[in-house]
């Protein structure tokens, strides 16, 4: 490294704010809590020990000190406030990459408008939106997780109302799934890959959104969605195909329907259904919608269409007779 290049640790210590001080033995004395517990709740966080190394600065024994207070309140135990660092350290990880890779861009936007070495202006320019951006980027990160925690209370209190188990539910899984995505991604340059799945998502969400329902995850070329109504699923799934699949600059889709019980953990969905709605999609045609036969029965007759496809093995299910769908 040259001496006019900017210090390697600099944005790190920018985005801190402060210097280690402290190894692992010292958070447990400074927070009253035992190595052991230290180290879990860092690995809950999704980052790796340091063993006796001073990696810790007055921030990380501020945060422990948080959760142990918690804890020593009695409103949680120790191995719940894991489950909820977890929780948090899995989540902010991809906020954070997420973000990063948003911001790269702009980032050498700012660097070569500015001239000069391109190293040295990435590492000043990523300083700067350190400097202008995470005030602003925090408080929205407070916002938007009060907006979700009320309404993800309002969907609980509604379970209550008609379920004895508030973890499971009845809900209508849906599957949206790119067409032959692994050899559209060995035609395609990386970029054009990244542009076209954050499209992908992003249109899904906002379509999902408009439904009322909420996306579960996404998986590459892959979104995973939930709704409390299956008509409402359905035009989730038919506005997916018509912002994406007939789109000619987007691949096609194709998309799976079904309903049936769920458990509702750590943010996920699992279930018979959660697996038939992905099964479904192998056997889907190109922009088509396929569901299992419990969704058809909830759709009203009067306003549906389906038509009962050829009994076939799906792994998992056995012989299944899935139907297609389209409405009068």
């Amino acid at each position: 490294m040259k001496e006019s290049d900017p210090d390697p640790e600099g944005l790190e210590h920018a985005i801190l704010g402060e210097e280690p001080v402290f190894d692992a033995a010292d958070v447990a004395a400074e927070t009253g809590i035992t190595v052991d517990q230290a180290r879990r709740l860092w690995r809950a966080l999704g980052f790796p020990e340091h063993g006796a190394a001073t990696a810790f600065n007055k921030a990380d024994t501020d945060a422990v000190r948080i959760v142990s207070g918690l804890v020593d309140s009695g409103l949680i135990d120790f191995d719940l406030a894991v489950t909820l660092t977890r929780a948090v350290g899995q989540t902010m990880a991809r906020l954070a990459d997420w973000e990063t890779t948003a911001l790269l861009h702009r980032v050498e936007q700012l660097a070569a408008e500015q001239g000069g070495d391109l190293h040295i202006g990435r590492v000043s320019s990523a300083l700067r939106m350190i400097e202008e951006f995470s005030g602003p980027f925090e408080d929205l990160l407070v916002y938007v997780w009060r907006r979700h925690l009320a309404a993800s209370v309002a969907r609980v209190e509604a379970l209550g109302a008609k379920e004895e188990d508030l973890h499971t539910t009845e809900l209508t899984i849906g599957f949206a799934d790119i067409v032959a995505f692994t050899a559209l991604s060995n035609e395609l340059t990386e970029d054009r890959i990244g542009d076209l799945v954050e499209l992908f998502e992003s249109r899904c969400a906002d379509v999902v959104a408009a439904q009322r329902g909420r996306v579960i995850k996404s998986i590459g070329d892959s979104v995973l969605f939930v709704n409390d109504d299956p008509i409402r699923a359905y035009d989730t799934a038919e506005g997916i195909i018509n912002v994406v699949g007939r789109d000619p600059r987007m691949p096609d889709v194709r998309l799976g329907l079904a309903t049936g019980s769920v458990v509702m953990r750590l943010g996920d969905v699992f279930g018979p259904p959660v697996n038939m709605a992905a099964r479904l999609t192998a056997v889907a045609r190109r922009n088509r919608i396929i569901i299992d036969p419990r969704t058809a029965d909830l759709l009203p007759p009067d306003q549906f269409e389906t038509r009962r496809l050829p009994a076939r093995p799906v792994r998992g299910f056995g012989l299944v007779e899935p139907l297609a769908v389209r409405r009068h």
